[in-house]
């Protein structure tokens, strides 16, 4: 065993000691697959800030009230006499202002996107005066909050940065009606973010909606109380509705981006990848072919064929371990944090997030580096090792 990791040693030290003479190829292979991670992490990193933006909008303690069999909001339709029947179901937190709930609309205006002029749906809020309370994050940070009963909105600040147009004092028509914007507001990075408010009162006028509501959120006494709370609404034959953890519905609605965008990422790095491992493959097959009489010499010294296998498979993972490293520090500086939109499927509207390259998707990226380094120099190093000595001592 010792005398074959000293051959092992020796074999990869004068290895890697004539890299020079082949750097090239060896740059070519590292910038493929630094290439290959650089897109990986930036399509995955969309997935992931999606998900982070969701995330932090679920809170265990807080529910969701829909119309029952609906998925959505959008979808969902409440009565008046139906939110206060369940604003007074017993594990509904109260305050010195009463139950701490909200019945929402939620409706889908045209907004033009700030880099290409195209209209966009951006959600826009009915809310409640419990609204701002079950969001605790909810702050105004420019303006003001807009007045009960009047045309005013206030806008999610990541709204602002995608969307054109909604800067306070901006006044905006969507139907018949013309708003103003009077106030920004923030919510630790939420998809509240992403929204547009207004008193929904106001908003049942503009929309013809009567007293009907799409929506309500309640915060529970605890997050332990969420099943009899179901179970007490589920059971009254006046309702007929569908109840979910704040956290549960913003996961389901997380789903179908996720999981579309991992497959396009990883569809996307399998295909490139293949580009990459040729790249290795040249680069390897190149540096077996200039130490053709170097390893039958070796050989010949009785150095056995294990050495020169890995000897070449140490070459190949260190340039998918050095272009890995630098595709991980170029999607980091370049994607972490941008900001961006898409589409939410489960509502057909815009959402706001910021690209999130988390330190998994890093490690993802890297293991996958050095994949392609691997697969790129098995080949060529078992060549290498069967290559017949009498042949490779003939070689100029």
């Amino acid at each position: 065993m010792a005398s074959t990791a000293s051959q092992i040693a020796a074999v990869t030290a004068l290895n890697l000691s004539n890299v020079r003479e082949r750097l090239t190829t060896s740059i070519v292979a590292l910038v493929g697959i630094a290439c290959v991670v650089t897109v990986l992490i930036g399509v995955l990193s969309i997935g992931e800030g999606f998900r982070a933006v969701l995330d932090q909008s679920g809170q265990a303690d807080v529910a969701i009230v829909l119309r029952g069999g609906a998925t959505d909001e959008m979808g969902s339709n409440l009565t008046l006499e139906q939110t206060r029947l369940v604003a007074d179901t017993p594990g509904v937190k109260r305050d010195a202002d009463g139950a701490i709930a909200a019945p929402e609309l939620y409706v889908v205006v045209d907004v033009p996107l700030r880099t290409t002029g195209t209209a966009a749906n951006v959600p826009l809020r009915g809310a409640s005066p419990a609204s701002g309370k079950l969001r605790p994050g909810f702050r105004i940070v420019e303006g003001r909050m807009f007045t009960p009963g009047t045309f005013e909105v206030v806008v999610g600040r990541g709204a602002v940065k995608q969307f054109a147009g909604l800067t306070v004092g901006s006044r905006l028509r969507w139907g018949t009606t013309e708003w103003t914007v009077t106030g920004i507001f923030g919510d630790r990075g939420s998809v509240a973010e992403s929204e547009i408010w207004t008193d929904a009162t106001v908003l049942q006028g503009a929309y013809n909606r009567g007293s009907s509501y799409q929506s309500m959120r309640v915060r529970l006494n605890d997050a332990g109380t969420l099943q009899s709370f179901k179970d007490a609404m589920t059971s009254d034959p006046r309702l007929n509705v569908k109840v979910f953890s704040e956290k549960q519905f913003y996961e389901q609605q997380s789903q179908t981006l996720t999981t579309l965008v991992r497959t396009l990422g990883v569809a996307i790095a399998v295909l490139m990848g293949l580009g990459a491992v040729f790249a290795a493959l040249n680069t390897m097959y190149s540096a077996v072919a200039s130490r053709t009489r170097e390893i039958a010499t070796l050989r010949a010294l009785g150095f056995g064929s294990v050495p020169v296998i890995i000897s070449v498979l140490v070459e190949a993972l260190l340039i998918g371990l050095i272009g890995g490293a630098a595709g991980m520090l170029i999607a980091y500086f370049a994607f972490n944090g941008m900001q961006a939109s898409t589409m939410n499927f489960a509502t057909f509207s815009q959402i706001t997030f910021a690209f999130t390259v988390t330190p998994a998707l890093l490690i993802q990226a890297l293991i996958y580096a050095l994949l392609l380094g691997l697969v790129g120099g098995l080949l060529p190093s078992l060549r290498a090792a069967k290559l017949p000595i009498t042949t490779g001592l003939r070689e100029l």
